[in-house]
């Protein structure tokens, strides 16, 4: 069993099945509201429900768009990934797994290629990257992994090097593209302020750099710091090499439990 798969079954084992989920909130079907710092990773960085990305989904399915030919919504994601990364034209590249994508990456330029994540602190020290890998914030399991490369690299380089890539689904498409619009919206709205507000509660525990949370509690220690932070109604990201991200636009009273109720490391 990995780590997700272990989270997954100790919020089932305390709280029943999650029935809904809005904002940075999971809603279980015992009645306990979970505060969720692991947001998939990031990919619900921007709040579980999806919103408009969801709506845009809904529209394609009942449009009927789910076949293999192209549709009203085919086409827009990689005119969405160069409005986000606005340095220069860039051809976009799908994949269902990040491994097969970083080293597609490595293989079409070794030496300039850059893992994005939105407000990191070397999130725009990079845009000019040969290479930028990034996840979109679109609260789905499914892994899809985007791969945007400077658009004069990605014509030289044979087309066996991108055989990894996968196609997305017409709704799935135009959710993703309606994702990163709405990073690109937020990215001129959250600021470090939005953040620090929660500083008293959390920096004991993590080191904060933006909105990620780094744990100061040690490797051996952090599968306990997980199961106490479940106990307490706090989801905490369950892989330690991957960070929690500060719950925006939760109460800072959502942590006043963890404050009475400390872990000792």
């Amino acid at each position: 069993m990995n780590e997700i798969d272990f989270l997954a079954e100790e919020i089932f084992l305390r709280y029943g099945n999650v029935k809904r989920a809005r904002g940075p909130f999971l809603y279980t079907e015992k009645g306990k509201r979970l505060t969720d710092l692991y947001q998939e990773n990031g990919r619900a960085i921007l709040g579980w429900g999806g919103s408009s990305a969801f709506t845009m989904l809904k529209n394609a399915i009942d449009r009927g768009a789910t076949g293999s030919f192209k549709t009203c919504f085919s086409g827009r994601l990689e005119k969405s990934v160069n409005a986000l990364f606005f340095g220069c034209e860039r051809k976009v590249f799908i994949f269902a797994k990040k491994s097969d994508c970083l080293s597609t990456a490595v293989r079409i330029s070794p030496q300039n290629t850059f893992v994005w994540k939105p407000w990191s602190e070397v999130a725009f020290e990079n845009d000019n990257a040969d290479c930028i890998i990034f996840e979109p914030p679109f609260p789905w399991t499914s892994g899809i992994y985007i791969l945007a490369v400077k658009t004069d690299l990605a014509e030289k380089n044979p087309q066996d090097v991108l055989k990894e890539t996968v196609k997305l689904s017409s709704p799935i498409e135009a959710a993703v593209t309606r994702s990163i619009y709405n990073l690109i919206s937020a990215l001129q709205i959250r600021q470090e302020k939005d953040w620090f507000i929660y500083d008293l509660a959390l920096t004991k525990y993590w080191q904060r750099k933006g909105p990620y949370l780094f744990p100061k509690i040690s490797k051996e220690l952090y599968g306990k710091f997980i199961l106490h932070c479940l106990d307490l109604g706090i989801v905490v990201s369950p892989v330690y090499e991957q960070p929690s991200i500060v719950p925006f636009g939760a109460d800072r009273g959502v942590f006043e439990i963890l404050k009475k109720n400390p872990f000792v490391f």
